[in-house]
């Protein structure tokens, strides 16, 4: 019988050759991932079950990242919780400032997702994942409680829509554009508890950090968790990682598909998502005069060093706007270091750039770069809700790295085209 990519990964995680979108099953995670907001509920949670020992240490991956570095007695607090539990309960895969990053980043960089996982995280955005052809499913400190206490959790497999791509991409246009594309047509609840399949003969242009980009923002438009198929690049990267042989997992021909979009790249310019929707989205070309405070280019799939190398190529030359900060974050300390050997740290700093520890930050507001009331931002990140980057009266845009790293030279939201000529000229 015809399958879907989300069926069999279930049902291969629950033990059975079939498993069919609307069935509540019960599957056993390769990975379980906590971080430091999500983690101390968790655990406060296991001894509330009267759990003293978790069922898969191995499996656990905790990454200090929200509030790392800590910038308060109560968020120190956070991160030395995931240090005692992974003591006491024998967690190999813990990090924090120094050995880290934002976990979405990390976990794939340590080599921690292979394609055809099954992997659930106490954040939304673990849909990341699905750019590994791994399911990702973000969920709450109470279901990762239980998961660890048992090495299983119940799920209900979620039906597919698939979205196409093909065409040539234009000038400027990135995978953070693939998916803001998407949102600003089905809408923040377009995927409600469905998998986003992705396919089309556009996915080969995109590389790993730019399938990180979509998939992250899946969250976004509702989805329970989405998924890229593997293939040459993935190959590529899984070798990398020397994770061995990898198999492709596909929606087979006549699996019932509940929805299929199709987008052409053609059609697709560098987007933006104005306040206070991620699914608000204009072209850039359309935005209008907005002054910009702050340009932030960083989190857990835009801190890449695609984004890095994005920036470094608009600010060459060029100097951050006057009373306009920018602050860049690199998503792992590899990258950051990765950076500094190509020379785009210089780069940056040399225009004029603040560049960040690898951390959540002001991503949602936490620090690192919160706004004040009534200002302004362009962010590489993934929402915009009100008062999500600071002050309920702020205002953020979402956009990609050539977007941001442009408007913070010219002080307002432009096309990077428009910045690139006027260097050239």
């Amino acid at each position: 019988m015809a399958s879907t990519a989300a069926e069999k990964i279930f049902g291969r995680h629950c033990g059975r050759t079939d498993a069919k979108a609307g069935e509540i099953v019960f599957a056993r995670p390769d990975r379980m991932l906590l971080n430091d907001i999500t983690g101390p509920l968790s655990f406060e949670l296991l001894k509330a079950m009267g759990v003293e020992r978790i069922r898969c240490p191995e499996k656990i991956v905790l990454v200090g990242d929200h509030f790392a570095p800590a910038k308060d007695i109560a968020s120190a607090e956070g991160l030395r919780s995931l240090e005692d539990f992974a003591a006491a309960q024998g967690v190999e895969h813990a990090y924090d400032v120094g050995n880290g990053g934002i976990e979405h980043t990390l976990m794939p960089e340590l080599g921690l997702v292979r394609p055809g996982d099954l992997i659930i995280g106490g954040d939304s955005h673990t849909s990341t994942c699905g750019a590994f052809s791994a399911i990702g499913i973000g969920m709450g400190s109470a279901d990762i409680a239980a998961a660890m206490a048992l090495g299983e959790l119940w799920f209900r497999v979620p039906e597919t829509m698939v979205v196409e791509f093909t065409g040539t991409r234009r000038s400027y246009v990135t995978g953070k554009d693939f998916i803001l594309a998407v949102l600003g047509d089905i809408g923040a609840n377009g995927g409600n508890y469905r998998c986003m399949e992705f396919s089309g003969s556009a996915l080969g242009s995109l590389s790993m950090d730019e399938r990180m980009a979509v998939c992250n923002m899946t969250a976004e438009a509702g989805a329970k968790t989405c998924l890229m198929p593997a293939d040459e690049t993935t190959a590529a990267w899984a070798a990398e990682k020397k994770l061995g042989p990898i198999e492709t997992i596909g929606s087979d021909p006549g699996a019932n598909i509940a929805e299929h979009l199709r987008y052409s790249l053609a059609d697709i310019e560098p987007l933006c998502a104005k306040p206070f929707m991620p699914d608000n989205v204009v072209p850039v070309s359309q935005v209008g005069t907005v002054k910009v405070d702050q340009v932030y280019i960083g989190n857990c799939s835009n801190g890449t060093m695609t984004d890095l190398r994005q920036a470094a190529e608009m600010f060459k030359g060029q100097r951050v706007a006057r009373n306009v900060r920018c602050i860049v974050v690199p998503a792992t300390q590899k990258i950051h270091r990765q950076a500094m050997r190509e020379g785009i740290i210089d780069i940056l700093i040399e225009a004029g750039v603040v560049i960040s520890p690898s951390t959540c930050g002001a991503c949602s507001g936490l620090h690192m770069g919160v706004l004040a009331g009534d200002q302004v931002a362009v962010t590489t990140t993934n929402r915009n809700y009100r008062g999500r980057m600071g002050a309920p009266s702020s205002k953020v845009y979402l956009a990609n790295a050539w977007v941001a790293a442009a408007s913070a030279i010219a002080g307002e939201i432009v096309h990077p085209a428009g910045v690139r000529q006027t260097e050239a000229a």
